[in-house]
């Protein structure tokens, strides 16, 4: 019984496990919070009882709040808990968002047999499809266009998406009966489950035998929202307000500045449960960075570019330097030759990196998605990218306790890179090195000299130019948000972030 001294809630919530297991979580947390008590009132909405078809070809809307909604307007119950992407953008006059909770992780992650990974690196493959259980629009048309490049020698293969319904533990299992190649779910949902015990033993023996792809938001933005849970209360209660108040104590800032930013992008582009384009947004330090990618009205959308930052007006046809190893003369970077086979599980910074990786590791995590699809064409399975975004990224990554029921993520890992590197995520080992060169051809360096905007691949790029060619020390200098970003940020040296190589070659040929 409730202590008297203490109020007490209903929290009303569908009945799956994955809604029952968060809302528990939600109820350990506001107990803690507040001393008041809580327990759940299962309720069952149409979206749980419909499992034969998408929700997008279904008539209606709210599949998964309609009746949660009665049931608080009615009285039945004092809060409940969605996971914020199923809200619509109009909710129920009566009916106030109280709190948007922290998230941790919004990506969706791929899921597949070991089994099926042996099939894709097998010198005789003769698979010529690969099958993905999906029933989300955004995720058919971004897996089907870009997902084969990021498989094991996949580039040929035809990326086809097939229904995918369910709970997440009916998902799981219909993978594990080889109806699919694999499947992709939400990492939020399967992040959850591994977070309390009892869920964790069946999510544990659900994913025995299961490997995983963390999908980089750059290029397979999640649903808007996705991640994060929003707490709704009643508007008008007879308490004055005391209950939102206390629900108010589970707001994150940062979360609903991000999922603010991806639910005002969904309903731009129209909304609904039949919109074929992920939204996510990210804050880095105090910028924002923008991904949509999908298809809307037959048109591909393509949108990635970084809140915050003021990029410098640029004249006609500005010269500039890319960083890449095609445009750089002076810095010369040479391999290695080094032994990896006591190493279990690698992160790949470069690809001078690549000639020493002989045999597939038990875990492979790349610094950008070049790297990690490089890697693919190589015959190698890659478990996720930092996404250009440097070695917190990765960290918070490898911090999944769902991630870690497929992998040993606290085994030590090596981090392939230069002779030079420090990282913060293991033991560097040296696989190239680096060496400016003694000359370079008299056009390189007038072209330099002429060169308007430079984008730096490191600082050490950097340096070793403005070394070379002080002449160029006032031009527009840009880089990555990653490691190359914060080395500028402690020098003091102004530059300008972008949000991805795409948005630099957007915004250079505009």
């Amino acid at each position: 019984m409730p202590n008297k001294s203490n109020n007490h809630y209903k929290i009303g919530t569908r009945g799956s496990l994955l809604a029952l297991t968060q809302c528990n979580q939600v109820k350990d947390q506001l107990e803690q919070l507040t001393g008041d008590t809580f327990e759940l009132v299962e309720i069952k909405t149409q979206g749980d009882i419909i499992t034969n078809a998408p929700l997008w070809q279904l008539d209606g809307k709210d599949f998964f709040t309609k009746e949660l909604d009665e049931a608080l307007l009615s009285g039945r119950v004092d809060l409940v808990v969605h996971s914020y992407k199923d809200l619509g953008s109009i909710r129920p006059e009566g009916i106030t968002l109280a709190a948007v909770t922290k998230r941790t992780y919004a990506n969706d992650i791929l899921l597949i047999k070991n089994s099926t990974i042996d099939q894709l690196r097998a010198e005789a493959s003769d698979k010529k499809e690969f099958i993905v259980g999906t029933s989300s629009p955004r995720r058919m048309v971004n897996l089907e266009k870009h997902l084969a490049t990021y498989l094991p020698k996949g580039s040929h293969l035809k990326v086809s998406s097939k229904v995918l319904r369910g709970n997440v533990n009916t998902r799981i299992q219909k993978l594990r009966d080889d109806e699919y190649d694999a499947i992709v779910l939400a990492l939020p949902g399967i992040e959850r489950l591994a977070l309390t015990d009892s869920s964790k033993k069946q999510l544990a023996e659900l994913l025995a035998g299961i490997n995983f792809m963390v999908l980089p938001q750059s290029i397979f933005p999640s649903s808007a929202a996705q991640g994060a849970l929003g707490i709704e209360c009643a508007l008008n209660r007879s308490d004055k307000g005391a209950l939102f108040e206390k629900l108010q104590k589970m707001q994150d800032a940062v979360t609903l500045e991000e999922v603010s930013r991806e639910r005002l992008a969904f309903n731009q582009y129209g909304g609904g449960c039949h919109l074929a384009v992920g939204v996510n947004v990210k804050k880095i330090n105090q910028f924002f960075i923008h991904t949509h990618r999908g298809m809307l009205d037959n048109e591909v959308v393509n949108v990635s570019h970084l809140e915050g930052r003021e990029l410098p007006a640029l004249g006609a046809s500005p010269k500039f330097f890319s960083g890449l190893p095609s445009d750089d003369l002076l810095v010369i970077k040479k391999p290695l030759a080094v032994d990896l086979s006591q190493h279990s599980h690698l992160y790949v910074t470069s690809k001078y990196c690549y000639d020493q990786i002989t045999h597939q590791p038990k875990s492979l995590w790349a610094a950008g998605t070049k790297t990690m699809r490089d890697l693919a064409a190589l015959g190698f399975w890659v478990n996720a990218t930092a996404d250009s975004l440097g070695d917190e990224e990765m960290k918070n990554i490898r911090q999944s306790k769902a991630i870690a029921l497929m992998v040993d993520t606290s085994a030590a890992l090596s981090v392939l890179s230069n002779d030079e590197a420090s990282s913060s995520l293991g033991q560097v080992v040296t696989c190239y090195t680096r060496e400016i060169a003694e000359n370079t051809p008299q056009a390189f360096a007038q072209k330099i000299n002429s060169t308007d905007v430079f984008y730096w691949t490191s600082y050490f790029q950097y340096k070793t130019y403005v070394e070379k060619f002080p002449g160029i020390i006032n031009k527009v200098h840009l880089c990555g948000l990653g490691k190359t970003y914060k080395h500028f940020q402690e020098k003091n040296i102004n530059v300008f972030p972008m949000a991805s190589m795409d948005e630099f070659k957007k915004w250079i040929n505009q």
